[in-house]
Formats: structure tokens, C-alpha cells, sequence
């Protein structure tokens, strides 16, 4: 009778009592940390996804900008962090991929974080003004190579992928333009825009409606295919430039983030990418969606750093700390 009676109770809690199929959840609000200004590409990112997660996670998501240092800020924050699961960075990009392969930096790719999701492709486009005497990329490198050093670029930061991307391009062309480092995408348009520079690198997804407004003009993208919202610009290797980068954007965690904690937050944001908050957020910045699981994410970014590393052998000078945060 006891035994009926104990296993009665055990029925009855089971019955009142929420039980959660996860090992572990959130609870408590949970920061995703930015490593550029607000606005700008990895900051609609982050909180595209954060409006997903609303709606499959029982606590939200605050999006937290630690723009500086082409993304080495926030990136040294995640490294440094508890890997509870409540510090988590947008990763993937400069901070990950580019920069290591110009100075030291506080923390190493495949040590100190464990990649969670893949999210966003982002290609890597060159414009100019739509009134620029420059129409084609061609004209570029002529108007280069007769005015070196007179050209000026703007990026989103000493050691981004977008700076990786013209110093390849000047090697290959056999050109000189100045670089000037912002401290994030959003920035660089400005500056374009009111023509602090002549040209601009940065995501075709958010040069796009500049583009459509007629107030920028593209030349070319560093992808390996043509960007499907702006199907007419050629890319460098159809120009004869055998230049590959692309920007990957996911989400990593400190090192040592238990299993448990891993799953519930692969399977989570993988769900907030497939809500139609989400899908609205990044249809609206014409963002490419592409899934990846954390280790297929960790092997692709550190395949990216390797390519980026070869490609700029001997090409470039470390730089100190210092110049990377101006």
C-alpha cells in the first residue's frame, strides 16, 4: 500500500509540476554581445535573431553593442566570460576570421570559444557614390593607378574582412588607395555618403537600398557567386581577381560550455530562425539565411582564417593594438 501510495504522489508531481525536457534553460535574461555600433550588419543580425528568440525561449535576449578594435572588444569580453550560457557573441567575422592574421589579439578562435549556430552569409561588396566619375571596377584601377595614393576607402576597422579585401585588391591590381577604419558598416556608409571616402566595403544586404535609392553605385563583390539582389555586379574572379572572402555571422560561446547548455541553445536559436519575426527582421535587410550547426560553423570560420592568412602572406605588416582600435 506504501508503494501504491509513493508512487501515486510521484504520478500526482509529475501531473502539477512543469517538467522541462532540457537539462538546462534560461533563467535569466541572456546578452549577446555586438563588436560594432548599432546599425549596422552584425547589429541587425543580432537583433533579428533576439526578436525570433522571443517567441521559442523563456527568456529574452539583449542585444549589447561593444563596438572598438574591429570587433576584438567584444570578442575579448566573450573569451573572458562564464560559459554558463548568459554571454554569447556574434562571431564569424573580422574579429574572428581576418584580424588574428594582422596582430596578436586576446584570445585564440579554436580555443577560447565553442561556436554554437551559424545565422547569416554575408557577402562583401565595393561601391562608390552614384556620382563618382568611377562606373566600373575597371575605371577604378585606372583611376588608381594614375592617382596613387589619392583614393580613399573606408572600412569597418583595421584588420576587418573589408580591409583584408582591398588590400587584396591592391596587390592584385597593382594599386595604391588609402585606408581609412570606422568602427562599423553603418559608419563607413555615412562616410561615403557625405564623401569622407571615395569608396566603401561592406555587405551588399545593407548597401542595397542605397543602391536602389540611387545613391551609391557597386562595382564588385568578393563572393564566389553573384549576390541574388543585385544580380548584374560581377564578382572580383569574373573580373580575372582570383579574390574569395565572404563574412560568416553566427553565434559562439566562451570555452567550456557544458554539452547541456550547447544543445538547448543550438536547437533554440535554430528555432528563432525559423519564425516569421525572425524571417521579417531579416528579409527587411535582405540578409542570406544559412543554417550550420557549431561544429560545422567552428571548421568553416577557421578554414576562412587559414584562406585569408595564405592569401595575405608577406602582403601586409602586423599592427599594433593601438592603430587597431583608432
Amino acid at each position: 500500500m506504501k508503494t501504491l501510495m509513493h508512487i501515486g504522489a510521484c504520478l500526482f508531481a509529475c501531473m502539477v509540476l512543469p517538467i522541462s525536457a532540457w537539462a538546462w534553460e534560461p533563467v535569466k535574461p541572456i546578452q549577446l554581445i555586438v563588436g560594432f555600433s548599432a546599425g549596422g550588419g552584425t547589429d541587425l543580425i543580432a537583433r533579428a535573431l533576439a526578436i525570433g528568440a522571443k517567441e521559442v525561449m523563456p527568456q529574452p535576449i539583449v542585444v549589447v553593442n561593444r563596438p572598438g578594435a574591429s570587433g576584438v572588444i567584444a570578442a575579448e569580453k566573450v573569451a573572458h566570460a562564464a560559459p554558463d550560457g548568459y554571454t554569447l557573441l556574434v562571431a564569424g567575422g573580422s574579429e574572428s576570421t581576418s584580424l588574428p592574421n594582422y596582430q596578436q589579439v586576446p584570445y585564440t578562435l579554436s580555443k577560447d570559444f565553442r561556436p554554437i549556430i551559424h545565422v547569416i552569409r554575408l557577402r562583401t561588396m565595393l561601391a562608390v557614390k552614384a556620382d563618382s566619375k568611377i562606373h566600373t571596377f575597371a575605371d577604378l584601377v585606372a583611376y588608381a593607378k594614375a592617382n596613387p595614393g589619392k583614393l580613399m576607402y573606408g572600412t569597418s576597422g583595421v584588420g576587418s574582412l573589408t580591409h583584408s579585401m582591398m588590400l587584396l585588391v591592391n596587390r592584385a591590381a597593382g594599386i595604391d588607395t588609402r585606408h581609412v577604419p570606422y568602427k562599423g558598416d553603418a559608419d563607413v556608409m555615412t562616410a561615403l555618403l557625405s564623401g569622407q571616402v571615395q569608396i566603401a566595403l561592406g555587405s551588399p544586404d545593407q548597401m542595397k537600398p542605397w543602391i536602389d535609392s540611387g545613391k551609391m553605385r557597386p562595382l564588385t563583390l568578393s563572393s564566389n557567386d553573384r549576390y541574388p539582389g543585385l544580380p548584374n555586379v560581377p564578382t572580383l574572379k569574373e573580373l580575372g581577381y582570383d579574390i574569395y572572402l565572404e563574412n560568416m555571422k553566427g553565434i559562439v560561446a566562451p570555452a567550456g560550455l557544458p554539452d547541456d547548455v550547447y544543445a538547448y541553445l543550438n536547437q533554440h536559436l535554430h528555432q528563432a530562425m525559423q519564425t516569421q519575426a525572425f524571417k521579417t527582421a531579416v528579409a527587411r535587410s535582405n540578409f542570406e539565411v544559412l543554417y550550420m550547426d557549431g561544429p560545422t560553423f567552428g571548421a568553416a570560420m577557421q578554414k576562412m582564417s587559414n584562406g585569408i592568412a595564405a592569401a595575405l602572406d608577406k602582403s601586409v605588416t602586423k599592427v599594433s593594438q593601438a592603430n587597431a582600435g583608432k
